[in-house]
């Protein structure tokens, strides 16, 4: 099976809960379904000889996969369904929550165009894999989760009354989905806090990239806000650099806060925006087979530059980061990243069907490993909850400003590389 560059998904992205049609995601992997199958048994071996072929660690989590076929390959199945049974528990033994099966109405929901209008609540969830429970990776900024007050990390305890103790995103997804209008509650632990939520649907339009001229007391700041690595975030970056290189600012700040991630060609095409040279981004699948992407000489500025991150930039912001931070183009402000370091292919089976297999690790371009632990700014600044709720909540005209406790932090940051650039091109004088 091919994979395109921009057939591959970074697994932060794990579910967000919108509905879409699947003919415009441009996250699954090039190439044919399999061909129909007359018998489910032959489903639930198809799906094992994707993992078999694929699956990012050869030893299957320490799983004697050939046995896993052998058993499953002895039941008899009366209908898809029961295929469907199978195949589930066949992917629990792996225990990588990012490696699941969609039946058909399953997959529809987790289809998501990342550029188009949405229907759902505007959050991304994925499993946590100490705690094995629901986890908010990121509410997307102005829908109606957001808005509500859902934040990144918050633990989703019950949809709607139900327990959601041993559920999987594709059973959270069914309950949390519905039509534009009608609510969903949503229980929440926060902390030790428990919270509920009732939230009402509605369709979402989706812009990555808001940009902006900011006055500091170090002159005037580029603020760019990056929501999502969408299909069209690299294109509404470069509009948002070549606006801002026409004025008279100093420096840039990128806000990639609660930015859960996206595509990786999308982190590749913006990292080379900001670096002339160096590397972006490594992969590993389970050969060791290294896969490489470099900047490419074309920078659009090489103004100073700071990125905002916190425990929701995850995966492909984590990639944009881990570019800047390693090459020494920018420093990093805010709080530790999510820490999300896996890469998966998404494929469509013949009867609608879908299955997502995490395929490679992604390391940044010293080799760091972030899975699991995220990326620590250069200048830690952590927001109290209080502070957080203030900002997003309640006064969001001040995000981006010198309100904002860590844009400001990033302005001194701004201050800092002008400074030294100074000292440099006086001393190669």
């Amino acid at each position: 099976m091919v994979i395109t560059r921009s057939g591959l998904v970074l697994g932060a992205t794990a579910v967000t809960l919108t509905t879409i049609a699947f003919t415009s995601l441009g996250i699954h992997s090039q190439g044919q379904a399999f061909p129909f199958k007359e018998s489910p048994k032959e489903l639930v071996d198809e799906v094992w000889q994707i993992i078999q072929r694929q699956y990012v660690d050869p030893t299957f989590n320490q799983v004697d996969w050939q046995a896993v076929r052998k058993q499953y390959l002895n039941k008899s199945y009366k209908n898809k369904q029961e295929a469907y049974k199978s195949i589930r528990e066949m992917l629990k033994m792996l225990n990588d929550p990012f490696t699941r099966f969609m039946d058909p109405s399953e997959f529809k929901n987790m289809q998501v165009d990342t550029s188009g209008e949405l229907t759902g609540i505007g959050i991304q969830i994925g499993l946590d894999e100490k705690t094995k429970r629901l986890t908010v990776i990121s509410p997307i900024e102005d829908t109606p989760a957001f808005k509500a007050g859902v934040l990144a990390k918050d633990m989703i305890i019950k949809i709607n009354g139900k327990n959601t103790e041993g559920m999987d995103t594709n059973q959270a997804v069914s309950l949390i989905r519905g039509e534009a209008g009608t609510k969903v509650n949503l229980t929440i632990l926060r902390g030790k806090q428990r919270k509920e939520f009732s939230i009402a649907r509605a369709k979402i339009e989706i812009h990555p990239v808001k940009f902006s001229q900011q006055k500091t007391p170090i002159g005037n700041v580029g603020y760019i806000r990056l929501n999502q690595f969408s299909a069209n975030a690299a294109k509404e970056m470069r509009d948002a650099i070549n606006d801002l290189e026409k004025k008279q600012i100093v420096g840039y700040v990128v806000d990639l806060r609660g930015n859960p991630g996206g595509l990786l060609f999308a982190s590749v095409e913006i990292s080379r925006m900001w670096l002339d040279k160096g590397t972006i981004v490594s992969t590993k699948d389970r050969q060791g087979e290294q896969e490489r992407e470099i900047a490419n000489g074309r920078a659009l500025t090489k103004k100073p530059l700071t990125i905002l991150v916190n425990k929701g930039s995850a995966s492909a912001s984590e990639i944009f980061s881990g570019a800047i931070q390693d090459n020494k183009r920018g420093i990093l402000v805010g709080s530790q990243t999510f820490g999300k370091g896996l890469v998966q292919s998404v494929r469509p089976l013949d009867d609608g069907s879908g299955l997502a297999v995490t395929i490679a690790k992604y390391f940044t371009p010293s080799g760091r490993d972030i899975h699991k632990h995220g990326i620590d700014p250069d200048i830690k600044l952590e927001l109290t909850q209080k502070q957080e709720v203030e900002l997003w909540l309640r006064d969001r005209v001040k995000v981006g400003t010198m309100q904002d406790p860590q844009f400001a932090k990033a302005v001194e940051s701004l201050k800092n590389q002008i400074a030294a650039q100074g000292n440099t091109q006086a001393q190669n004088k």
